[in-house]
């Protein structure tokens, strides 16, 4: 019993850091999106 409960724990871990790094790309990507837009802008003007 003790060694599952230590395994979900550590999934669990892992779940949640997951979650927050693939949070952290998609804001990358969305910061990389704008950059590229504003450039467009630039020199679409």
């Amino acid at each position: 019993m003790r060694k599952v409960l230590t395994m979900a724990m550590l999934a669990s871990a892992v779940l949640v850091s997951a979650c927050n790094t693939i949070a952290g790309a998609g804001k990358d990507v969305s910061s990389a999106g704008q950059t590229v837009t504003g450039a467009a802008n630039d020199v679409k003007d």
